[in-house]
């Protein structure tokens, strides 16, 4: 009889062993502090707010996000990197800047681990530095900004003055412009990361008295430059077309009703009508009212989801070639409407035209003008070999 007790003792135990299953971890390595600690914010509440909504889970398997503060400094990610692998976390995203990305991505995938970016997407690491451990969600850098050339030709602009940070995302920003603008390039400038006086730039801009001037710089360096240019009254002088990164809500409403009548490409804007994103929308104002929901935190969510796609197939990231089996499905309904990987596990997506608005609240909003190009992905896919 007591043995009898005693095995069924340890069957119950075993049972609540297997209930208490250990969570996924998933490493998320990104930007929290600094002008442009809002945008990993953003990224790691949008993740969780994908795992709250699915009671904790993702696909129906406990997961658990695993966050540090990168600083913005490469070295810094990497050694956070180097931490979670003794760790033996197998899954990571969150890197907002590409420089971090370049000095921390290829340790992880070359150790056999799953990287799925949710905001930096270097060129080399589309092109012939691709990896099959490497995914994208949001966008490959250049194509952002080439929808942004094609906008500003189709506007009928024929100069341009182009600005970014003189850093890998910076120089993708540019070409990438260029690249869909074809017009006269009137003048070019590179500032810097911790750059927060633009004054030589905003002469240099009226001097050059171009048709139209494109400018990447994201987080709180926009929200300065896009001041600074209003104060220099050369937003009513002289026009912008913006890629999303310089356009994010949290910028437009620092720079208020100026804003309003800018034009702006992205891949999503808040007035979508497509199921998911009405959920998220809906969703973040009622978690974080006092915060607008930003393209970062679209893509947090994104991510998060393609993930569930995975774990649901899988049920777990034991065996990492069904898993990431499973990611190149990107079976999940993404925010922007329709999603899907190309050859180099970067996404092929349609863009947008949108612009400035004042919104409902008094604040200014994106409005969708039309579609501007469709199932666009990035000239770097040719180059990669999978």
């Amino acid at each position: 009889m007591k043995k009898t007790f005693c095995a069924l003792a340890m069957a119950a135990l075993c049972a609540g062993a297997a209930l208490a299953e250990e969570p996924v971890k998933i490493g998320v390595i990104t930007t929290l502090s600094g002008p442009g600690g809002y945008l990993g914010q953003d990224v790691r509440d949008g993740m969780q707010l994908a795992i709250d909504m699915q009671g904790g889970t993702l696909g129906g398997v406990p997961v658990q996000l695993v966050v540090e503060d990168d600083a913005n400094k490469p070295a810094n990610g990497r050694q956070i990197a180097e931490k979670f692998m003794g760790q033996g976390i197998r899954l990571y995203s969150g890197i907002i800047f590409s420089n971090i990305a370049g000095a921390t991505v290829p340790d992880i995938v070359d150790n056999d681990d799953i990287y799925i970016s949710a905001n930096a997407a270097p060129s080399n690491m589309a092109g012939k530095e691709c990896n099959e451990n490497y995914f994208v969600v949001p966008w490959q850098n250049d194509s952002l900004h080439e929808v942004s050339g094609i906008a500003a030709r189709e506007l009928g602009y024929k100069n341009a003055f182009v600005l970014a940070p003189n850093y890998q995302a910076g120089k993708d920003a540019i070409n990438g412009f260029k690249r869909g603008f074809e017009g006269e390039i009137v003048g070019e400038a590179y500032t810097q990361l911790d750059q927060t006086d633009y004054s030589a730039e905003m002469a240099q801009i009226r001097a050059a008295k171009p048709d139209v001037v494109f400018q990447f710089h994201p987080g709180g360096l926009g929200i300065a430059f896009l001041r600074q240019y209003q104060q220099a009254g050369l937003l009513g002088q002289i026009p912008m077309v913006l890629s999303e990164p310089s356009s994010d809500a949290v910028g437009l409403r620092a720079l208020g009703d100026a804003a309003v009548g800018l034009y702006v490409t992205s891949h999503w804007s808040p007035d979508f009508d497509n199921a998911a994103s009405q959920e998220l929308v809906a969703k973040w104002a009622e978690t974080y009212p006092d915060r607008p929901l930003t393209y970062y935190g679209t893509q947090g969510y994104d991510v998060a989801n393609l993930i569930a796609s995975a774990l649901k197939q899988t049920g777990g990231i034991d065996d990492i070639d069904d898993f990431r089996e499973a990611l190149r499905k990107a079976d999940f309904a993404s925010v922007r409407g329709k999603f899907a990987f190309g050859q180099n596990q970067h996404p092929v997506q349609d863009w947008y035209l949108l612009q400035v608005v004042k919104g409902e609240d008094g604040q200014p909003t994106t409005k969708t003008v039309r579609k501007l190009v469709e199932d666009y992905g990035d000239i770097y896919a040719a180059e990669c070999r999978m």
